[in-house]
């Protein structure tokens, strides 16, 4: 392979949040779900569970927070991926900062009970300055959190971005079930165990397949469907090429 196809195959991009929105944990699904571990760690680990690979020092482990920059390699899809996972916390900062100016893009994790904190409005003026595209990642959706669409409004007003929806949460805390990939026309059917490499996922033809009713329950799938209908009406439809 030559020097042009190799840097031409690297994706950078680095996760960055306000402290404890599950930036790390989050991190640790991605190699899990890359092929790069077989088992997710925890944050704050114990004998049993392993810690979390990006949380290398013995203060973070200790802690539970993230005081450096971590970068994991590994290839997923005929891509090398380079995945930095950062500090969020205020006074590691000037670390996720000098990181952002080396990344092709950002996953910027919120978390769905608390929605847009300080330090995310902070980092997001970051990746503007820089022109940074970001990806926003609504986390802890089996959790009882705020309203989905209220989230988005936050986003827009907090963020001074425009959203549009790729993927939609089916339920929410207690009834939450998976998500309805937008992109695909796939069902995510949430699992909350440790070393599933790969999440169950349930191909549909669209909204209207009996399989989705089968799969979560006919009062979550037509609550889906309004809602998915309401997404179209307000963002409008998803024109990301494939």
């Amino acid at each position: 392979m030559s020097l042009t196809d190799e840097i031409a195959r690297r994706r950078t991009f680095a996760i960055i949040s306000h402290p404890d929105a599950g930036k790390t944990t989050l991190t640790e699904k991605f190699l899990l779900y890359g092929g790069a571990i077989q088992t997710a760690g925890a944050v704050k680990s114990n004998k049993i569970r392993k810690g979390a690979t990006s949380d290398f020092m013995e203060i973070e482990r200790q802690r539970g927070i993230s005081v450096s920059t971590s970068v994991m390699t590994f290839d997923y899809a005929g891509k090398l991926i380079n995945l930095l996972d950062t500090p969020g916390h205020k006074d590691f900062a000037e670390d996720t900062y000098r990181t952002l100016t080396a990344v092709d893009s950002v996953v910027l994790v919120v978390d769905c009970v608390k929605g847009v904190e300080a330090q995310t409005e902070r980092l997001m003026e970051v990746c503007r300055m820089r022109d940074t595209p970001v990806i926003v990642f609504i986390n802890k959706m089996d959790l009882e959190g705020r309203d989905t669409f209220d989230l988005l409004d936050e986003l827009e007003a907090k963020l001074s971005i425009k959203v549009r929806p790729l993927s939609w949460p089916i339920g929410i805390g207690a009834t939450f079930k998976g998500v309805y990939d937008m992109y695909d026309g796939d069902l995510k059917l949430f699992e909350s165990i440790k070393t599933k490499v790969e999440a169950q996922s349930v191909s549909i033809t669209d909204l209207k397949d009996p399989r989705l009713d089968q799969e979560v329950g006919e009062d979550a799938a037509n609550l889906l469907r309004e809602e998915v209908e309401l997404v179209n009406g307000v963002y409008g439809e998803l024109d990301v090429p494939k």
